[in-house]
């Protein structure tokens, strides 16, 4: 039975796993592909917990389960790239998704710098060393230092919504109005900024 707070909130102890996916599925992100090479074949796996955590040091985080083999493989590499999906990558992104035995079959690729793999057509990738790993329940918190950056493309983004691809509409890819207001948050750091 739920218990229901004063908002109208369902109490934190009577979480429903199903209602807990469905309600954060409210918040759309970005989709990204982290990979590494282990004992020389290539390894990666979809993944939408990404985000920038430090300017000072670069640093960002994703979340892998605690039983991923993928992220058992990134950590004995003690490297990884993350591969930011552009819209045209559905296939991409499920083939990563699923439990085919290889990923990488007809997915072309080129190594970064620090030897992970860059899928041939991301719209970003960002090359990174392992840094830390924190508990984060069922998931590890994993910090990686960014080593190195790709170059800026103008493609569209692959997006999760609601359980589902989508993306940016056509007419909504010119910069709004706010836009100025949007780079000034996003690049002054502040005690109550997240970057």
């Amino acid at each position: 039975m739920s218990e229901m707070t004063g908002d109208g909130a369902v109490a934190a102890e009577a979480i429903d796993p199903r209602r807990f996916r469905t309600v954060l599925g409210q918040f759309c992100t970005g989709v990204t592909i982290i990979t590494t090479v282990d004992d020389g074949e290539p390894v990666g796996f979809a993944c939408q917990s990404f985000a920038a955590l430090s300017l000072e040091p670069p640093l960002v985080l994703f979340c892998p389960t605690k039983t991923s083999r993928s992220w058992a493989a990134i950590e004995r590499s003690g490297v990884f790239c993350v591969n930011v999906l552009a819209e045209e990558q559905q296939s991409t992104c499920a083939r990563f998704g699923s439990r085919e035995p290889d990923k990488f079959a007809g997915i072309d690729w080129t190594a970064s710098p620090l030897g992970s793999p860059i899928l041939t057509g991301s719209l970003a990738h960002i090359d990174c060393s392992l840094e830390s790993v924190h508990d984060g329940g069922d998931h590890w918190v994993v910090f990686g230092r960014v080593s190195s950056l790709s170059e800026i493309r103008e493609e569209r983004p692959l997006l999760f919504y609601r359980g589902q691809y989508t993306g940016i509409e056509p007419d909504k890819t010119v910069p709004a109005p706010w836009r100025d207001d949007l780079e000034a948050f996003l690049t002054t750091s502040s005690e109550d900024t997240w970057l």
